[in-house]
């Protein structure tokens, strides 16, 4: 018994961890999203705008992940045990806390924080649809909807499970199918996970993955990038093995009573494993979109100041090329004051010199030009060849 509650205080001690380490994950993302709003409005990126459009979703499902998380702290042996948290609750308040661990996480936050994650991949689908306020709050209105149906199932199990337990019924059901706490232990009500809830659960899962090989499939044939298609593959690959992977392991809990140190290790592994897809989801569909954004941001910047250094050069060098006998600048350039930008370069045939053309960006010029009519000649470039000695 000593070993059994040291392994079982040892890994409620790095689940209360890693718990709080989700939360540290979840929080800087929550600030940084506020962040990217900030940039967008602040700074007029209108351009960026598709890319925060679902940043309502994106911070709903960080607090689903941050809610399971605290639903896993909640069930932990570790704050039932004599001098801890829950140590002044009775026998029945912790069963009722183990039933509301259930509901909670397995009818409720699992079940959102997949179907948002499902959700915000269909939002990469949609050109414009995420742009818009209503998208956000319709896809909260969905999630819950969806979520729904497994929410009365786990609630069913909870509250109408107990009832088939007795022997009067035709149909009784072993005590694991429906067990939410195990209580050999007169003090301490230890969590258990009911095979029902985790077959309904398991259920689901099967559903969302199939719905979800199919969504990235199309995702795939839309990205051309080969660094976003490492990305949808980590997601897709993360999402489909560790949360089937949580269902099979709580499945496999049953085989053990909650005391026990292999019943520790097999819930332990089932919440790592739904800790990896939910810290992978966070940073596939929260971080790194607006990481890339801002990048696109200072591309943006730097484009545009190429542009003007591009334009600078472009006005010294006609300055520079300039002549008081050109012909034809007094008549063309004083006629319209329109923008000024090299356009060809041809070459005279029978003096050999070079002519650049003037492109005046003026909708007036080039509508009251009639049809066959000469093009616009610049100012003469005399070739090397020509120029005589410098004085």
């Amino acid at each position: 018994m000593p070993l059994t509650r040291f392994v079982a205080d040892a890994l409620s001690v790095v689940t209360i961890c890693l718990v709080a380490v989700l939360v540290l994950l979840g929080l800087f993302c929550i600030i940084y999203s506020f962040y990217f709003r900030n940039q967008i409005h602040g700074q007029r990126l209108v351009q960026l705008n598709y890319f925060g459009g679902p940043w309502i979703i994106r911070i709903t499902y960080i607090f689903f992940s941050v809610w399971w998380g605290i639903g896993e702290i909640v069930r932990l042996n570790l704050l039932r045990r004599k001098g801890r948290l829950l140590d002044a609750l009775s026998l029945k308040w912790q069963e009722n806390i183990c039933k509301c661990y259930i509901i909670s996480n397995l009818g409720f936050a699992e079940p959102c924080l997949f179907l948002t994650l499902i959700f915000l991949l269909r939002a990469s689908l949609q050109r414009s649809g995420t742009l818009s306020q209503k998208w956000n709050a319709r896809t909260a209105g969905f999630v819950l909807l969806y979520c729904f149906p497994m929410f009365i199932l786990q609630l069913v199990v909870i509250l109408v499970g107990p009832k088939y337990k007795d022997d009067k019924h035709k149909l009784k059901l072993p005590s694991y199918f429906i067990k939410t706490s195990d209580t050999k232990d007169v003090n301490v009500a230890l969590c258990a996970y009911p095979l029902l809830s985790t077959i309904f659960l398991g259920l689901f899962a099967m559903v969302l993955t199939a719905y979800l090989f199919w969504l990235g499939r199309r995702i795939l044939h839309q990205v051309i990038n080969k660094g976003l298609q490492k990305r949808v593959y980590t997601l897709i690959f993360s999402v489909s093995s560790f949360f089937p992977l949580r269902v099979i392991l709580l499945g496999l809990s049953v085989l053990s009573n909650p005391e026990k140190v292999v019943f520790d290790a097999i819930v332990f592994l089932a919440f790592l494993s739904l800790l990896c897809c939910a810290c992978v989801g966070i940073c596939m569909l929260v971080y790194l979109p607006i990481a890339d954004s801002l990048s696109l941001r200072s591309l943006q910047r730097d484009i545009e100041a190429r542009r003007s250094g591009e334009e600078y050069n472009d006005t010294i060098s006609l300055i520079a090329n300039q002549s008081p006998s050109s012909p034809g600048r007094n008549s063309v350039a004083s006629a319209n004051r329109g923008s000024i930008s090299f356009r060809t370069k041809e070459k005279d045939e029978a003096s050999g010199a070079t002519f650049v053309e003037l492109s005046l960006f003026s909708p007036s010029q080039h509508s009251s030009s009639p049809p066959g009519s000469p093009r616009l000649v610049g100012w003469p470039m005399i070739p090397p060849a020509q120029q005589g000695p410098e004085p």
